[in-house]
């Protein structure tokens, strides 16, 4: 009698991962996140809200400090995605591709998402460098080297002098980062449209005037 040589498959633990549920208790986590913060969030709570057990949110997530870090990066992932690459804008229009990049940047980071995620992160600033390392790298740092892209291809084509992109790029997303940004993390009264159109069309203005060939 012939006896079969293939190993059989170990059973699986658990139920295979359920998108829908992940999503559950990522929107469950963040309203909790955003109400205690990291340190007093409870996952008991997180999971009883998601509809899941506790340890459901421990074998998606493997930790309360992880699930924070994807809330996060859930949060920041949008930002990140609608702020226009380099590949997709013309070098040899900096100026349209400036507002085009300077529009959607505002809009995005002055949006309940990025204003949020910015509120989670500065509550565990130096608390837990790993997550404020993984949040730079994810949002801000790929951000402004998508911009410091385009202005080195503007630069190739004799449209912007930039001598030092990176620098470049961190100085025009600053230029929307002031009082309207800081009073969307404190929860007050928003800029209106006109006073983000007029931001904006003066951001693109200086910096042409500096960088302009």
């Amino acid at each position: 009698m012939a006896f079969s040589t293939t190993p059989t498959p170990k059973p699986q633990r658990g139920r295979p991962r359920d998108p829908e549920r992940g999503r559950r208790i990522l929107e469950a986590a963040q309203r909790h996140f955003n109400e205690h913060g990291l340190e007093r969030a409870n996952v008991d709570a997180i999971a009883a809200e998601a509809g899941v057990s506790k340890m459901t949110v421990y074998n998606n997530f493997g930790s309360k400090e992880a699930l924070f870090q994807a809330v996060v990066r859930d949060r920041t992932a949008p930002v990140v995605a609608g702020v226009p690459g380099a590949v997709a804008l013309d070098p040899a229009q900096p100026e349209q591709a400036l507002l085009a990049i300077g529009a959607r940047f505002l809009a995005l980071a002055r949006g309940d998402d990025a204003l949020g995620a910015l509120r989670s992160v500065y509550g565990v600033a130096g608390a837990q460098p790993d997550i404020c390392r993984a949040f730079y790298k994810d949002g801000p740092e790929r951000v402004n080297g998508e911009l410091a892209a385009y202005l080195r291809r503007a630069h190739s084509a004799g449209t912007l002098k930039v001598r030092n992109p990176l620098q470049a790029a961190d100085l025009f997303l600053s230029m929307f980062m002031g009082s309207g940004h800081i009073r969307g993390l404190l929860k007050l009264e928003m800029p209106e449209s006109a006073e983000n159109r007029a931001l904006l069309r003066e951001a693109v203005r200086v910096f042409m005037a500096a960088y302009g060939a």
